[in-house]
């Protein structure tokens, strides 16, 4: 099974070295690809849950990373620097122009990656460890229970192992949170009293009911393990909740209580020590390209003259009131046609309905793409410990053994924010042809150096996820006009993030106006708003990936379409985009640029 060869080089690698041993491979390998593949595996196995996560050595036997938490040390980050500047110099040793054009690409994938890197060393304290969203005491918990496996004994022995390691973790997230605090460097007000919040809520829970205990408990049944020893490990798991994880949450818990109390900041990068330098870099990095902060905020702008013109046009041929159009998709968000119930059984069915959106998705795809992969995808609720202050969605890829799918959380938490026109779009942004697509088919090109297929540039995934939104429409998934404007919602709200986030980190503007902006511009409700702008406070420059990215990839087609002319095929550009890997975005226009001079050919 290919899936299950995919991780031969990495795994024979580890299995000759030992694991360890590959801190002491600092020769320069007389292969540039024999290079690639021991940087990738000396990034992999400084990161324990990643490695869980892939399933690349499960199949070799080697599993002692299944016990082992991500160092989130200062240390551990100050090392990946010093790994970063070793590999560039040793990448550069080699004499680029007698590679192959394929290792010619992968050596300029690499190149940008580790400069950019490097180029943020001034900013490696720029980042804040507790936070509404991505913060590390969130996790540790969505990752133990989501990807964690339980199949057997030594499994769960490994999820017993990694919840003693959380005391340790979060021992190194409140370092590094008083660390950036020393330095002047502590999150919005917001972030931090939501991180409490939740935390809280976590303590007040009995032990029983806790997300580690529960989640566990339904492992170990689906495992089959005998009823004795599943009592065991449920025993030695609330003990390891009552006398080592519970008491790590309360210390981290009051000493977030404390930050809060002496920073009651909620303001944008700008007010960070050298925070306009570091969101110029931060915005670099999420775009891939030169564009400056007042370039995209311009961008967006026009952007979201363009799109609103184009829904007045829907609304007025359905009907619907038109000149206002944020007032008009509020009205349309709170219009019971378009509402589920706000109960179990409406939860339940809007996850049977993003499954059969999927499914006609899924069906319709040749007509588009040549290549599709075999990975399979689910669609699941956002896990309830986190759906409060989580994204409206978010992706989650499969394993590589092909023992767990793909999967497109949902959050239901505000059942108002999911009207049914606003469903087909989110399901091909992160299921078909968007995020599972783009990842399940990286992932199996075994060709490709590894690092290439397990990469991520946020303008080429976010605007390939974008882009994938309006193919759908291309393709007659968007029938409804309804749902037609749900996709424009979609992309204007998109847009609007070009002005909010260049404006909060840039221009100054508050939490207040950004909430002001979107909500006016896109008709959300104000629950969503919050989320979303919170959510970009804490993430410089993350949310202007998305439309750069797919502007970048239309501009790409069109210039196909434009020189190949009869000779252009769309399933060949998309295969070329997506077995590539995730790249730059310079770096994919050149590809494309040279598939066009050698004539659209696959």
């Amino acid at each position: 099974m290919r899936l299950k060869q995919a991780g031969i080089g990495l795994a024979v690698l580890l299995a000759l070295t030992g694991g360890v041993a590959v801190n002491a491979l600092y020769f320069r390998p007389w292969s540039i690809n024999v290079f690639f593949e021991r940087t990738a595996l000396r990034e992999l196995i400084e990161m324990p849950q990643l490695m869980s996560d892939l399933r690349l050595f499960e199949p070799w036997g080697i599993r002692r990373h299944n016990a082992l938490l991500d160092d989130a040390s200062d240390a551990h980050a100050d090392a990946a620097l010093e790994r970063a500047q070793a590999n560039l110099d040793t990448l550069q040793g080699y004499a680029r122009d007698k590679l192959s054009p394929s290792e010619q690409l992968s050596y300029d994938t690499m190149a940008w990656g580790l400069q950019q890197q490097l180029a943020g060393r001034p900013f490696r304290l720029h980042n804040f460890p507790v936070n509404q969203i991505w913060g590390e005491q969130l996790n540790v918990i969505n990752f133990l229970t989501g990807t964690h496996q339980v199949n057997d004994v030594r499994d769960a022995e490994d999820y017993l192992a990694r919840l003693r390691a959380i005391p340790t973790k979060l021992a190194q997230v409140e370092a590094a949170q008083a660390l950036r605090a020393s330095q002047g460097i502590v999150a919005p007000h917001f972030a931090l009293q939501k991180s409490i919040e939740g935390m809280g809520n976590q303590l007040a829970m009995p032990v029983e009911q806790h997300p580690l205990y529960t989640s566990f408990a339904d492992k170990l049944r689906k495992a089959g393990l005998r009823d004795i020893d599943q009592s065991e490990f449920l025993q030695q798991a609330k003990l390891a909740l009552q006398e080592a994880v519970y008491p790590a949450y309360q210390r981290l818990n009051q000493a977030t209580i404390a930050l809060a109390a002496a920073h009651p900041r909620n303001d944008g990068a700008w007010s960070l020590p050298n925070g306009d330098a570091y969101y110029a870099w931060a915005l670099r990095g999420h775009l891939s390209t030169d564009m400056t902060p007042d370039a995209v905020h311009q961008l967006g702008l026009a952007e979201v003259a363009r799109i609103q013109a184009e829904m007045r046009s829907i609304l007025k041929a359905a009907g619907e009131p038109h000149e206002d159009v944020g007032a008009a998709m509020l009205k349309l968000g709170e219009d019971p046609r378009f509402l589920y119930p706000d109960t179990e059984a409406g939860r339940a069915q809007i996850i049977a309905d993003y499954k059969a959106i999927l499914s006609k998705a899924q069906a319709a795809l040749p007509k588009v793409i040549g290549h599709l992969p075999s990975a399979a995808m689910d669609v699941r609720p956002v896990p309830k410990v986190a759906e409060k202050t989580a994204a409206g969605a978010y992706y989650e890829a499969p394993a590589l053994d092909g023992s767990r799918p793909g999967v497109f959380y949902a959050n239901l938490y505000d059942i108002k924010a999911t009207p049914r026109w606003s469903m087909h779009t989110l399901a091909y942004h992160e299921g078909v042809p968007g995020h599972h697509l783009q990842t399940a088919i990286a992932r199996e090109q075994t060709d490709l150096p590894s690092f290439r297929r397990f990469n991520w540039y946020t303008a080429y995934g976010e605007g390939w996820a974008l882009y994938a939104e309006k193919l759908a429409e291309e393709i007659g998934l968007i029938p409804d006009p309804y749902d037609r404007l749900g996709r424009l919602r979609d992309e204007l709200f998109r847009a609007v993030r070009l002005v909010v986030d260049t404006g909060m980190h840039a221009k100054r503007w508050t939490r207040e106006q950004g909430v002001d902006y979107m909500m006016r511009n896109t008709g959300m409700g104000e629950g969503e708003v919050v989320v979303e702008i919170e959510r970009y406070l804490v993430n410089p420059g993350q949310a202007c990936a998305y439309k750069i990215g797919m502007l970048k990839i239309l501009e790409l087609r069109a210039r196909a379409i434009q020189q190949l002319g009869k000779d252009y095929d769309a399933r060949r550009f998309h295969d070329l985009v997506l077995r590539n890997g995730p790249l730059p975005l310079a770096l994919l226009e050149r590809i494309v640029d040279d598939w066009i001079k050698a004539g659209g050919k696959a």
